[in-house]
């Protein structure tokens, strides 16, 4: 009676996706039957993601962020997302608890992997970040975060540390629970 037959869903990762997320078994199989009608092989490879990634944002460059966006979320280093990595990624990104978004943004920051975070890594980030605000709303910003350089610096200084120091997670976690403006900062939400 199980999804044994060609095509379907895995019970394995079926019961996965549902223990991990919040969606529920017809959510699933119905992300998992589009999945399958836009990505055949059962895989997304970066340019597809990042065209997908650029319609969301379609006044702005997001194909930097998207390729950050991606990496974080390719676990096993292949190049592709798989059907399991794609609904995690849609989970985190839409639907997830605070923390388990804080985590996920922490791996988007961790740009070599290394399990911390520096200024440098924090300035690549916010640039392709500001790369998303269309122009009209960059004008809005404040001065101390109207540039991607004056918001990555805004945003490391609330971790207290020096040009050449590094953030470990749960100083990033905690730093960022911590201040509001600071969650604001390591994100972009397009106005209404």
């Amino acid at each position: 009676m199980g999804n044994t037959k060609s095509g379907a869903v895995s019970k394995e990762i079926l019961e996965d996706l549902k223990l991990n997320t919040k969606f529920t078994e017809t959510e699933i199989v119905q992300w998992y039957e589009n999945f399958k009608r836009q990505c055949p092989t059962g895989r997304i490879t970066k340019e597809e993601f990042q065209g997908i990634y650029s319609k969301f944002f379609p006044e702005s460059d997001a194909q930097t962020y998207a390729q950050h966006v991606f990496r974080s979320f390719d676990t096993n280093d292949d190049g592709t997302l798989d059907f399991k990595e794609y609904i995690i990624a849609l989970h985190m990104t839409s639907t997830g608890k605070t923390t388990r978004k804080l985590e996920w943004a922490f791996s988007l920051f961790d740009v070599d992997k290394n399990g911390y975070i520096t200024k440098s890594e924090v300035k690549e980030i916010c640039t392709a970040i500001f790369k998303l605000i269309p122009k009209d709303e960059v004008n809005e910003l404040p001065d101390d975060e109207n540039s991607a350089d004056k918001r990555a610096d805004k945003l490391w200084n609330f971790f207290d540390k020096g040009d050449n120091d590094r953030v470990a997670e749960g100083e990033f976690i905690q730093g960022v629970l911590d201040n509001e403006e600071a969650l604001r900062l390591i994100q972009y939400q397009p106005g209404k």
